[in-house]
């Protein structure tokens, strides 16, 4: 481990804890109000109560401080439903809340002290440069490396391993028991050098070499595979060289930043100017102010999964399942100043890549130029990269096959049923391929 490329952190998440525990702790500043607003008639967003209906089960006070907190609507319903004195019911619900906190508490204590360790060693790299590498998965098949290279793309902004989650949740180590050698481009810990990254930088610069490499390996074109941000990332690379790509997957890829909530989208782009501060003495983005992001994506996502694991045997292959997935969620990678500042004020902010505003080295990155067969799967349950988000790309690209997994962002790659929804479908579309 080095100050410029540090390893695993100790266990430590939920990141930023501080924000969990604050977010838990609304909930509890909120009650006041919903017990108010059953005492009396409050200021409803919507029509009238019609049919007996509570006004919680379809609207949104005006007056509740947390209103998307599900366990507001939820508890406010239950108490309403009991027509009892008011005093009653305030007991009645702090009762419920603590009981919430303790669990909250207590999974996070069980995550904490948990035995599992992720073991799985890296492979060989084929490439390096700077603090990135092409890691040849090939090597971990029986036999060593053979097959058809398939180069792989993760996001910034994550440790590349969470497609190398643990032992039977590994996509990589899977295609490469299937007959084929995945070489997965890990980005790294960004040094002094990468710290100043466009993204033209790493997809013009990187990206493309890492690209020639595999190419050069496979004696042609490869498929390319892109997850997330790597999948905006794979889809600028194959435009910019598409002598070099013989079909793209992209994998739960966002394009329209406005399709799901224009509102939320433009709310984070707000926050750049508050985050300059950070950004000029890191000249990056850190981990936490990052977590932060990912959390108001889905606020109370992560107090509710740490509850649910409280109730888990800890011996249990979900609880492992569990553990390896939020070890990776907590250990980040910083994200180049000059590559936060395009992400955010230009994807999330001004919508560029659905606008066709979006340009590597100068030239707009646009779908309907790529001419390689393409495989999208857009989760159903994605809350990270919302659907409405990504099918817009299945409209634009011209040999576009879709797949709509039963999952979410992660689970779909790295969840308990991976192999089902998404490992075994991409096999079967890649050996199409060949025919």
């Amino acid at each position: 481990m080095s100050p410029t490329h540090p390893g695993p952190l100790a266990r430590r998440g939920p990141r930023p804890l501080v924000l969990h525990l604050m977010l838990a702790a609304l909930c509890r500043t909120a009650l006041p109000a919903v017990i108010a607003s059953l005492s009396s008639p409050p200021s409803w967003s919507g029509s009238k109560r019609s049919n007996g209906a509570s006004p919680l089960s379809r609207l949104r006070p005006r007056r509740l401080p947390v209103p998307n907190d599900p366990r507001l609507a939820d508890l406010a319903r239950r108490l309403e439903a009991t027509g009892r004195d008011p005093t009653d019911l305030a007991v009645a619900a702090f009762r419920v809340l603590n009981a919430e906190d303790r669990a909250l508490i207590a999974g996070i204590a069980a995550y904490r002290r948990h035995p599992w360790r992720r073991q799985l060693e890296a492979p060989p790299a084929l490439w390096a440069e700077g603090n990135s590498c092409l890691l040849d998965y090939g090597a971990t098949a029986p036999g060593g490396p053979s097959g058809p290279p398939l180069l792989v793309v993760p996001s910034l902004v994550n440790r590349a391993h969470v497609l190398d989650l643990m032992e039977g949740a590994s996509m990589l180590r899977w295609l490469a028991g299937q007959g084929l050698r995945p070489l997965l481009m890990d980005w790294g810990w960004p040094g002094t050098e990468e710290r100043g990254f466009t993204l033209t930088d790493y997809i013009a610069g990187r990206l493309e070499r890492a690209l020639i490499t595999a190419a050069s390996l496979a004696a042609g074109p490869v498929v390319v595979v892109g997850y997330c941000m790597g999948g905006l990332l794979a889809l600028a690379a194959a435009q910019r060289r598409p002598e070099l790509v013989r079909a793209l997957a992209l994998l739960a890829t966002p394009w329209d930043f406005h399709a799901a909530d224009p509102e939320r989208a433009r709310a984070l782009a707000s926050l750049v100017p508050l985050f300059e501060p950070a950004l000029a003495l890191h000249d990056a983005l850190p981990v936490d102010l990052l977590q932060m992001l990912f959390t108001l994506l889905d606020p109370f996502g992560v107090a509710a999964k740490y509850r649910a694991f409280a109730r888990l045997d800890p011996a249990s292959p979900r609880a492992r399942l569990f553990v390896a997935l939020e070890d990776w969620l907590n250990d980040g990678i910083p994200l180049a100043a000059p590559v936060a500042r395009e992400c955010l004020a230009g994807w999330y902010g001004r919508n560029d890549p659905a606008r066709g505003a979006w340009r590597v080295a100068g030239l707009a990155v646009n779908p309907r130029l790529v001419p390689a067969p393409t495989f999208l799967a857009v989760p159903s349950r994605d809350r990270i990269v919302p659907p409405d988000s990504a099918r817009p790309l299945a409209a634009l690209l011209p040999k576009a096959t879709v797949l709509a997994p039963t999952a979410g962002h992660i689970g779909m790659v790295a969840g308990s049923a991976a192999e089902a929804v998404l490992w075994r479908p991409l096999a079967t579309w890649l050996s199409s391929l060949d025919t």
